[in-house]
């Protein structure tokens, strides 16, 4: 995982172009405007930002697409996104909305260490034999606080 430099806001478009990229679909300013839920001249603003940056190849009418930098950066948000809302979901029990909305936020600011010991957890307890690994009376716990 590199050093994270970019803000939230410019994480939220690179992880929006990789979900976009990666559902077929293509990333125009208009598509990231309406799955971000903010104004076009947001976005562009945004997307000349990441171009400048080298993040994304960009031109005002076309598709956006990420570059090599770009890709590295966006996969590892996403990786980030994904295994916090897998945690929240499969671990701790938490509904898949809220999961989403928490995951969308923690994976900004997680450090990497931590991060790197919440997925190995996840992947332990993922692969460990359920009877070891009782989620059901973790969720009675949880349940009666």
């Amino acid at each position: 995982m590199q050093n994270r430099k970019l803000s939230t806001s410019m994480e939220d478009y690179l992880e929006t172009i990789f979900i976009l990229q990666n559902e077929g679909k293509s990333a125009r300013s208009k598509d990231i405007s309406e799955k971000l839920s903010v104004k076009k001249s947001s976005v562009t603003n945004a997307l000349q930002l990441l171009s400048e940056g080298g993040y994304i190849n960009y031109n005002k009418y076309s598709e956006v697409t990420l570059t090599d930098k770009g890709m590295k950066y966006a996969r590892e948000v996403y990786k980030r996104h994904e295994t916090i809302k897998e945690f929240f979901e499969h671990v701790l029990q938490v509904d898949s909305e809220l999961a989403e909305e928490n995951a969308c936020k923690i994976e900004h600011v997680i450090d990497k260490k931590v991060f790197d010991k919440l997925s190995c957890f996840l992947e332990f307890i993922m692969q460990s034999d359920i009877t070891c690994v009782n989620i059901e009376k973790f969720r009675q716990v949880c349940d009666e606080n």
